[in-house]
Parts: C-alpha cells; sequence; structure tokens
C-alpha cells in the first residue's frame, strides 16, 4: 500500500513538472503578444492622422492575435481618453496633448489548472491576461 501511494504522488510530481512550464511559457508568450499588440495600437491610434482607436482597428487587432493562436471572440478592448472625450470615434479624434488609454484582456483558459497536483490553487474561471498602456495624442486638427 505504501509503495502504490509513493508511485502515485511520484508520477503526480512528474506530471507537473513535465507539463507545468510548457503552460507557464504559454501564458508568458500571450501576456507579451498582448502587449505588443497594445503598444502597436496606442502608436498607430495616437499618431497624427489618427487620434482615436475605432472598432475597425480593433477588429484588425483581433485577426492579427488570432494569428498568435487566441480566439478573437475572447479578445475584450476598453478605449478611453483622460479628459473623457470618446476615444473610438474618427468624427471627433482626440486633441493633441490628451491621453489615449487602451486595455487589452484575454481570458487565462484554465492554463495553470495543473498545478492542482502540488496543491496550488489556480485563478478563477474569470480571470483574465491584461494589457495596458497609455500615449498622447499627436492628433492636430
Amino acid at each position: 500500500m505504501k509503495s502504490i501511494l509513493v508511485f502515485i504522488l511520484f508520477a503526480a510530481l512528474m506530471c507537473w513538472l513535465m507539463f507545468s512550464p510548457i503552460y507557464k511559457h504559454v501564458l508568458i508568450v500571450r501576456q507579451a503578444v498582448l502587449q505588443q499588440e497594445t503598444d502597436y495600437l496606442l502608436e498607430v491610434g495616437a499618431n497624427g492622422d489618427h487620434g482615436y482607436i475605432d472598432a475597425a482597428m480593433m477588429e484588425q487587432s483581433k485577426q492579427r492575435l488570432a494569428d498568435f493562436g487566441l480566439q478573437p471572440g475572447f479578445v475584450e478592448f476598453e478605449v478611453s481618453a483622460a479628459n473623457g472625450m470618446d476615444a473610438t470615434s474618427p468624427s471627433a479624434p482626440l486633441p493633441r496633448g490628451v491621453g489615449l488609454s487602451l486595455t487589452v484582456s484575454y481570458p487565462v483558459e484554465g492554463l495553470l489548472a495543473i498545478d492542482q497536483l502540488i496543491g496550488l490553487e489556480p485563478p478563477p474561471a474569470d480571470a483574465r491576461l491584461r494589457a495596458a498602456g497609455m500615449k498622447m495624442s499627436e492628433y492636430i486638427p
């Protein structure tokens, strides 16, 4: 009986040691991709030609994220302006000097569930990776 228990504990530990780093690398890569896309959207949205991040830009962003394996339907964007104006309207771009904020989020999708084998509590089911940034608008009317 003692040897069966040792075998089960050893097998669980080996599974965790073999597969846990893979899932953590996936999590790190997803976070990096989200941050890269956030920075890119802010760079484009705050440049002198735009001053906004509209729905078309967000849709293109979802397609670029899909190229990295993320599901476009799960990506969420939060766009805001420092002065309270609508930061998603091409008809009313943010003037120069107004902060344009963007937060992109994606669900963790149970990537850390394997940590339960060693007694670590995984994040809640609704946990999301978030990447955020702010850039000053350079648009001049």
